[in-house]
This record gives structure tokens, C-alpha cells and sequence, in this order.
């Protein structure tokens, strides 16, 4: 198991906690999307900024990630799981900037 997996794995038991879930949850989220070439289903957690129906997710270290590439282009769907009390879904799109930073703008349904 990779060190990313176990931060991974940390972060969403941290988010489903009965009293600290509450805490944590301001400010990261679980998101679950169709990898658009492995057609797997995946969950990861992610850190937000949320303003009214709009989430923008920025991507840490984008270069070292995979997951936010599903979202270039015209982008796609996405659930924001347990989001504010329910799961939550809107249509994700990705954006890279000329200094190589990487933003996920989710429009909630």
C-alpha cells in the first residue's frame, strides 16, 4: 500500500467521524467520479472551497496526480459525497494556468 493510499484512507475515516467528521468536513470532502479510461469508480478525498452551488477544488502537487486529468476538456460528473448533510453532484472541469497550477470547478446540480 502506497504512503499516498494510507493519507488517503486517514483523511476519509477523519471525514466520516461521528463528532469530528463535523470539523474536518468544512474543508475536505470525499469525491467520487468514472475514471474516463478505466471506467473504475473511484473515491478520493479532497480539499474545497465552497461558495454557494460552485466547489473549486485546487490540486496539490497536480503534477504528481492522475485523478484531475478525468476533468479536462469539457469536463464530466461528479459526486461530492456527504456534502453539507447529502451527496452531491454537479459537473466538473479542470484548468491549468500558465504556472502549472491545476483548479477543479465543480457546478453543483
Amino acid at each position: 500500500m502506497s504512503a499516498g493510499s494510507v493519507i488517503n484512507r486517514f483523511a476519509v475515516s477523519l471525514i466520516n467521524a461521528p463528532v469530528l467528521g463535523r470539523l474536518v468536513g468544512q474543508g475536505l470532502v470525499v469525491v467520487r467520479y468514472t475514471g474516463r479510461r478505466s471506467g473504475n469508480t473511484i473515491e478520493i478525498p479532497v480539499g474545497y472551497l465552497g461558495r454557494g452551488n460552485v466547489v473549486t477544488i485546487n490540486v496539490a502537487g497536480p503534477n504528481g496526480k492522475t485523478w484531475w486529468r478525468n476533468f479536462l476538456g469539457s469536463g464530466s460528473e461528479l459526486t461530492l459525497l456527504n456534502f453539507r448533510g447529502a451527496d452531491r453532484t454537479g459537473h466538473a472541469t479542470a484548468t491549468r494556468d500558465a504556472k502549472g497550477r491545476v483548479k477543479v470547478t465543480v457546478q453543483l446540480g
